[in-house]
């Protein structure tokens, strides 16, 4: 065999001696996206083969509470009694995924959503028609739709009808994260599917670069499997399914610099070399410097009270999601942040059922008085005093014209007070990657499709342009993911 002194760089097909693996479809990778992608391969009649780092399928998917992003109507949505429109789902993503989603994507998702539900049912992905409409990361039990994106919160609200689009798989007995999460009652059903119709995988293998022809087209892969080489032909196309660079320590140094030290939802196995293997071929990127940001305090704590910075200011509406939350927190307020709550309002919270109980937090300071919490934070004086002062004066109207929260969730903010210091209580993923076209066709700088060459998942730049949603990355992830099991099946 010949040894690949270029390291990342791609091998030329006319350098390998003898191919160990061949298939139609290589898929690299056995998350939500490399698994749409084998079965939406097979099933266009493909011969199909997936690479797995790891010892098993799964990937962040299966560690993931489970949220799958589709609205525009889907049988769960109106099952639950809720209306939604393509238009509605275009104008929130777009909103708030933003700025500068792409939008032939955002257009293919919204327009497809519906029947990649269904495509989701029909490979055995169960939901349960009901709606969670309490505050929380995800369902303490198994309801199957929640509001995950702010949608019915300001400043989307007001000019945008809000609908519910988190759909999440039935669990029972579910567990936040695991084997008994969401997550992996994904991708249970999508695997089994995969089996099913004559998928082929090969574990323990970790992909190290790319193999072309003398016209440039990709034509297999070079991986190791327990410190061998080996090679892999794909006849018609690879798709790259590999995950994010979240654990690539440099690439995110280099792109997304405020998640330094803090990666959260993501697996070890995300270390970007999807990425590397396809810019060696030069292929295009974007949005690298987007980010999801988990907030770590249970939303039934912090929707109670007010969430002020390092000024003693707010800075967001506490009935958001939490995701926007964490954005705000991390990248507009140096994270910085403080949960003020009164002692009723506390205990208010602490009764009601929550999926994440190990973010229910104890005070920091517990004040009769916010001019005593405020020196006890250290907070320069009369910055806390007046924020409350402000806020109290129109919570007694149930309004907060600062923000917009809604008035089911303002009350003005009594005594005895306290604060929990929240600051650093942020972590996240990274959501650039590869460009890639509405048909999964990984783009060279150019813009032309590189050939032969196909990606999806997080080591692509899917609908999430800077916002987030929950369930944008395994929604965009399976939806692309069978759009590039298709394109690749197709060669």
């Amino acid at each position: 065999m010949v040894s690949n002194s270029g390291g990342l760089r791609p091998r030329p097909a006319a350098a390998v001696e003898r191919w160990d693996h061949e298939a139609d479809v290589v898929v690299a990778g056995y998350g939500v996206a490399g698994a749409s992608a084998a079965v939406a391969a097979a099933q266009e009649g493909a011969d199909v083969l997936v690479l797995e780092r790891t010892g098993g399928w799964g990937g962040a998917a299966a560690m993931a509470g489970g949220f799958i992003y589709l609205g525009g109507g889907t049988p769960l949505q109106k099952a639950c009694g809720f209306e939604d429109s393509v238009e509605s789902m275009k104008a929130f993503m777009t909103a708030a995924l933003g700025p500068g989603v792409d939008a032939e994507k955002i257009d293919a998702y919204c327009e497809g959503s519906v029947d990649h539900y269904g495509w989701l049912v029909e490979c055995g992905v169960p939901f349960k028609e009901s709606f969670w409409g309490e505050p929380g990361w995800e369902p303490p039990g198994d309801d199957g739709l929640q509001y995950t994106g702010g949608e019915n919160a300001a400043p989307f609200a007001a000019t945008i009808p809000p609908a519910p689009r988190g759909h999440v798989p039935q669990m029972a007995d579910k567990q936040s994260g695991g084997e008994r999460g969401g997550g992996y009652m994904l991708m249970k059903p999508l695997t089994d599917t995969a089996t099913e119709l004559g998928v082929r995988s090969v574990y323990d293998t970790r992909v190290q670069t790319l193999v072309v022809d003398e016209s440039g087209r990709v034509v297999g892969l070079v991986a190791t499997q327990y410190g061998k080489e080996v090679t892999i032909r794909a006849r018609r196309g690879v798709v790259l399914a590999t995950g994010s660079f979240a654990y690539n320590d440099r690439m995110v140094e280099a792109h997304a610099p405020r998640l330094v030290g803090r990666p959260a939802a993501s697996i070890e196995e995300h270390d970007g070399k999807a990425i590397q293997i396809a810019q060696a071929l030069g292929a295009d990127l974007a949005h690298m410097d987007a980010t999801e940001v988990a907030f770590f305090c249970d939303p039934q704590l912090f929707i109670r009270g007010i969430l002020v910075n390092g000024r003693g200011q707010r800075y967001i509406n506490e009935d958001t999601y939490p995701g926007r939350v964490g954005q705000a927190t991390l990248i507009e307020n140096q994270n910085q942040s403080f949960l003020v709550i009164d002692e009723a309002a506390y205990e208010e919270a602490l009764a009601t059922p929550t999926a994440t109980p190990f973010l229910r937090h104890q005070p920091s300071w517990v004040c009769e008085t916010v001019e005593e919490l405020e020196s006890e934070m250290g907070l320069p004086a009369g910055t806390l005093q007046a924020t409350v002062e402000v806020y109290n004066r129109h919570a007694a109207n149930g309004e907060d014209p600062v923000l917009g929260k809604k008035s089911e969730w303002v009350r003005p903010i009594g005594s005895p007070v306290a604060a929990i210091d929240l600051r650093g209580f942020t972590g996240g993923f990274t959501l650039g990657g590869l460009r890639t076209s509405v048909e999964s066709e990984v783009l060279h700088v150019s813009g032309e499709p590189i050939p032969g060459l196909f990606a999806a998942g997080r080591c692509t730049a899917g609908v999430s342009a800077g916002g987030y949603a929950s369930g944008a990355s395994l929604g965009d992830g399976s939806f692309f993911g069978r759009r590039a099991g298709r394109s690749a099946a197709k060669g």
